[in-house]
């Protein structure tokens, strides 16, 4: 039989361990949760680094686009207006029968002068964010549809809700990048753009006719980088799909919930 010593000294031991257990046991938790604390910021910090430096890309990119949007209304399109005046003035003194063929060539710098003062406000930001998504999508698709390029429908459902300017002009430039690339490769000549509004959502879907593509090896095509990143930045879903001589189709769905102008 085990002396009161023996007994406590046991007791002692079982105490000194079920402590020694609790304390791993402590730290342990304590460790696991400052490392899941560490790695969310490390993770956020990522995030935050990845958004500013894609915001940074964007902004250069639109200050880009605005400047070759002033330069083609201000200097091209003041050259053009120029040519058509002058053109007006040699007109006077020519022959009946020479004028049908100067004013052809009249017809000709006006609508070039249209085509540039058109490119010009789809280049400029400050235009797109002040005329809103679907005027901005119209007047793009009007413009094609004036150019021959391709035949351009645009269907509207639901009744309109008002979103911050920079995301209307985010998605606009989505849409757009999927337009040029349609336009250059896809030998399209059919595009529908369908948006609907929701009380809670805009669902933007774009469907070409062409040949369409393989994805995997588009991968890392700067123009799909481009339209995902913008998406990303305004929480947007983004989803692009296409085959072999099935054509492509886009689909984006932003969210009107919690949104707010950046």
């Amino acid at each position: 039989m085990l002396s009161k010593e023996e007994l406590l000294l046991i007791i002692y031991f079982v105490v000194v361990i079920l402590l020694l257990t609790a304390f791993v046991i402590v730290f342990f938790i304590v460790y696991q949760r400052r490392k899941n604390k560490m790695l969310l910021e490390q993770f956020e910090a990522e995030k935050r680094f990845e958004r500013e430096i894609s915001q940074s890309r964007l902004e250069m990119q639109e200050q880009t686009l605005k400047n070759v949007g002033w330069e083609l209304h201000d200097n091209i399109g003041q050259l053009l207006s120029v040519a058509n005046m002058q053109l007006n003035i040699f007109s006077k003194n020519l022959p009946e029968a020479e004028k049908t063929s100067v004013l052809e060539i009249k017809e000709t710098v006006a609508s070039s002068l249209q085509e540039v003062r058109s490119l010009s406000k789809s280049l400029n930001n400050q235009v797109i964010g002040y005329a809103g998504l679907v005027v901005s999508v119209e007047n793009e698709l009007a413009r094609f549809q004036r150019m021959g390029v391709i035949e351009a429908q645009l269907e509207i459902t639901g009744e309109k809700q008002e979103i911050p300017q920079q995301h209307s002009i985010i998605l606009f430039r989505i849409l757009q990048e999927f337009f040029s690339n349609v336009i250059k490769h896809a030998k399209a000549s059919a595009l529908i753009v369908r948006i609907e509004f929701t009380s809670e959502e805009i669902i933007i879907t774009a469907k070409d006719n062409g040949q369409g593509f393989d994805l995997e090896e588009v991968q890392k095509n700067s123009g799909l980088f481009n339209m995902e990143s913008r998406a990303a930045l305004i929480q947007t879903k983004f989803k692009l799909e296409s085959a072999m001589g099935k054509g492509t189709f886009l689909s984006l769905r932003y969210s009107l919930m919690g949104q707010q102008d950046e």
